[in-house]
């Protein structure tokens, strides 16, 4: 867990009535104190301060939210400094508090920190995503389901009561028929039957549950000036990016939705990697990893006509387990060299194309669907929302198998400690929903896919 303080602009881009300028970490109240325009507040308990703080360039009026740890959202000490919502304003504001001492938070790093702080499960990170997403009424409700615990609460509540019958199997260990500690077999058939009742109901909530899966996300990946922001507009149908010979011309992250072979997904054009970059240029090179690592496919784009490369290497710098489409691009250029073999690159496909002349872009799409469809193992694809409701459905089925077993050996008589190993193995199967034995590959994606400022 990292111990910097974190800070990112958490209001809505563009113009409002109130830009919010969110804070986490030991240093939070001192960069606040260091801000403060005349005596700075002590922020000895939680507070709601009105202001002024320089911003660098001058002062500007605030009201300050002290939270601190362990009780706020984070677990750590927070500030949020509320200031008008002109983005000139809230751009200073920001700048400033990363100059006294704060880093720029990563998408989801303060949800991410109340997470690894034991301050909310995973079930509960997830729904404060699948409520950024959510599109309409039904996917907002389903979201809040999960926020304010509809499936962790079960999930607590079963996990007791594993636990409970658990201790009471052991227990009886130690105790003949005739002792007073001895628990009739009666009686734990009837708990272990109980929770299996119970744990079939969670499955069927987290079965019916409308689930806000969202759209694919797809990210152009590639060295600079090979071509991605030409083949973003081509596949976006809009100059949404600037193209340039210049390397470099891409700095931040831009997103589209596009439609393509009877399929929608969200496209992302990234800064060509750039190891030496310095700066601004840093972090976006920082953002743009990260957009690549939680992407559920990678576009990846090479310049045929380019000075050679070792595609190898390269092809090692992307994610391992993530579906990759090379696109072989700007074949029309005197010069192009032959398309390299997809086995030996291990990706989903080659498709050699011309953004610029249209060329072969049907069949990059035909690729695209495809790889989306059908990972390199044959199993089927999908944003990570997917893969979330596959980890509640699979934590859940796990726990139920175990208590099929631990049936098993109450109804035939058998041996206590089996029925006591099988309830551990069902407490681990739920635990695996609270997040506590998720991979930290899916923690990273999940966490990748949040705003800045959640």
């Amino acid at each position: 867990m990292s111990s910097a303080t974190i800070a990112a602009i958490a209001s809505p881009p563009g113009a409002g009535a109130r830009g919010i300028v969110r804070i986490s970490g030991t240093k939070a109240r001192s960069i606040a104190r260091a801000a403060w325009v005349g005596d700075p507040p002590e922020f000895a308990a939680r507070a709601l301060v009105t202001g002024r703080v320089h911003d660098g360039r001058g002062s500007q009026p605030v009201v300050c939210l002290w939270m601190p740890g362990p009780r706020s959202f984070t677990g750590e000490d927070v500030v949020e400094l509320h200031a008008p919502g002109s983005p000139p304003l809230v751009a200073a504001l920001f700048a400033r508090v990363l100059e006294l001492g704060a880093t720029a938070a990563r998408p989801g790093e303060f949800t991410r920190r109340a997470f690894e702080n034991g301050r909310i499960d995973l079930t509960r990170a997830e729904g404060v995503l699948e409520l950024v997403a959510a599109r309409n009424d039904d996917e907002a409700r389903a979201a809040g389901q999960l926020l304010v615990g509809g499936l962790g609460t079960r999930v607590d509540t079963l996990r007791d009561a594993l636990d409970e019958l658990r201790a009471l199997c052991e227990a009886s260990l130690d105790f003949d028929e005739a002792d007073t500690g001895h628990v009739p077999l009666s009686e734990l058939r009837a708990s272990a039957r109980a929770i299996r009742v119970g744990l079939g109901e969670a499955l069927e909530f987290e079965r019916a549950r409308s689930r806000s899966t969202g759209l694919p996300r797809i990210a152009l990946a590639g060295a600079p000036n090979a071509g991605k922001s030409t083949l973003f507009n081509a596949l976006a149908g809009a100059d949404a990016a600037i193209v340039s010979p210049l390397a470099g011309t891409t700095r931040d992250t831009l997103e589209a939705e596009i439609a393509f072979d009877g399929r929608r997904a969200v496209l992302f054009d990234t800064p060509g990697v750039d190891e030496g970059a310095v700066g601004v240029d840093r972090a976006a090179q920082v953002v743009a990893k990260e957009r690549v690592a939680s992407a559920d496919l990678v576009l990846w784009v090479v310049d045929a006509a380019g000075e050679a490369r070792d595609l190898e290497a390269e092809r090692a710098e992307l994610p391992a387990r993530r579906a990759v489409v090379l696109a072989w691009a700007q074949v029309d250029r005197v010069g192009a060299r032959s398309v390299p073999d997809d086995r030996a690159l291990a990706v989903s496909a080659v498709v050699p194309v011309s953004a610029a002349t249209g060329r072969s872009l049907s069949d990059l799409s035909r690729a695209l669907s495809t790889a989306l469809e059908v990972d390199e193992f044959g199993s089927e694809a999908g944003p990570v929302a997917r893969e979330l409701a596959q980890r509640h459905v699979g934590g859940l089925e796990a726990a139920d198998a175990e208590l099929e077993l631990v049936l098993q050996v109450l109804d035939h008589s058998g041996p206590l400690d089996l029925a006591a190993e099988h309830l551990r193995r069902a407490s681990a199967g739920l635990d695996e929903i609270h997040g506590g034995t998720t991979p930290e590959d899916l923690l990273d994606r999940i966490f990748a896919r949040f705003c800045l400022g959640k």
